[in-house]
């Protein structure tokens, strides 16, 4: 019949999808298809390799260019003046405190430019002395050294020191005696670490040095100090100048306290009522930092009567450093708690890097500059 179909198998319709598997499988059915197939499989093998050749390789090569890189070295800085120093041991070791005289036939005295930070303030009579203090630095001779009175105590406690004298006054000997304010060094008890020199009269000759007064603090069992210095910071760019001559009125005659800021050093050169301040080694005496602090002083009894300064509350500041001023104030919360300086919004003073002098002075006197 017309239209039917004659073929009694059914009809086939291949599509391109089914076609497709079928030719492939036809051709790996063959030798040649065969090798086809293996070669294929060969290259996916040999390129796979080669790139994980190639990337451990390049893993191998970042790690020996990232440990050919050498690293920074760390930077250390001394806790007392904010100096970089050669290694952590040194921001560790012992605070050595030393009263050193200041009485015309104590100048020039010796190891006062290598302290790290120094408090002077009026002993008796109108006559300055000073504390000094170390911890980097190891001076071949420091002195004249003389005693001690219980605001130098109080102030250098807050360094964790071992304090070297030569006896005090009786409140001040009570004081260090007692072990709570530091390690005593008394050279009345300890005459081998302490020389009279022969072209000073006595009692303006008692040297001493740091290989003494190392071994000596040692065998005391001061090996190290833990404190709270000052905040510290670099010095970028200098400002505009604001206080290039300072007086501070600590007192009168050869004990009236100036600097004169020299800009090329970015320090204060230190004299006494326009006489230069000398170290009889190490030349002018240039701190990088002046302070300033207004205290309370009276006259009290002791062994006599002496000089009694307050050195805890709070009080008037005036902070020199970078050839500027910083009118602010202090604060000291007990006497063996650090002094803090800080602006009229009450943040602390971040001080250049180097020595600072501070000079306590009271609150009847005056600070002046130009």
């Amino acid at each position: 019949m017309q239209g039917e179909q004659t073929n009694n198998e059914p009809e086939q319709h291949l599509s391109m999808k089914d076609e497709y598997p079928s030719k492939l499988h036809k051709f790996l059915r063959t030798k040649s298809g065969v090798g086809y197939f293996l070669a294929a499989i060969g290259l996916i093998v040999i390129t796979g390799v080669g790139l994980t050749i190639l990337m451990l390789s390049n893993e191998s090569n970042f790690a020996v260019l990232s440990s050919s890189v050498p690293k920074p070295k760390p930077k250390f800085y001394s806790p007392l003046t904010g100096n970089l120093v050669a290694d952590e041991a040194t921001t560790k070791k012992a605070v050595t405190a030393i009263m050193i005289e200041n009485s015309p036939d104590a100048r020039p005295q010796s190891g006062l430019k290598d302290a790290g930070v120094v408090y002077e303030a009026v002993a008796e009579g109108g006559i300055t002395r000073f504390i000094a203090l170390y911890q980097e630095s190891r001076p071949g001779l420091v002195g004249p050294v003389r005693s001690v009175r219980p605001y130098y105590v109080q102030w250098a406690s807050a360094y964790d020191p071992a304090t070297v004298h030569i006896g005090g006054s009786a409140k001040a000997l009570g004081m260090i005696r007692s072990g709570n304010y530091g390690v005593d060094l008394d050279q009345f008890f300890n005459a081998g670490a302490f020389w009279r020199a022969d072209d000073r009269a006595a009692p303006h000759n008692v040297y001493t040095n740091f290989d003494k007064l190392d071994a000596l603090r040692e065998s005391k069992g001061k090996t190290t100090s833990t404190f709270t210095s000052f905040p510290r910071e670099d010095v970028k760019t200098l400002p505009a100048r604001t206080a290039s001559n300072i007086t501070i009125n600590v007192s009168s005659g050869n004990f009236l306290t100036q600097y004169g800021y020299d800009e090329a050093s970015n320090s204060y050169l230190r004299a006494h009522n326009g006489v230069a301040h000398d170290d009889r080694e190490g030349g002018r005496i240039a701190p990088k930092v002046v302070v300033a602090i207004k205290v309370p002083v009276t006259l009290g009894f002791e062994d006599g009567y002496r000089e009694q300064i307050t050195t805890t509350g709070t009080g008037e500041a005036y902070v020199f450093q970078n050839g500027t001023v910083t009118q602010g104030s202090w604060q000291r919360e007990s006497e063996k708690s650090p002094l803090r300086l800080l602006t009229p919004e009450g943040k602390e003073i971040k001080l250049a890097r180097g020595q600072t002098w501070i000079t306590a002075l009271s609150n009847t006197r005056e600070v002046s500059w130009q």
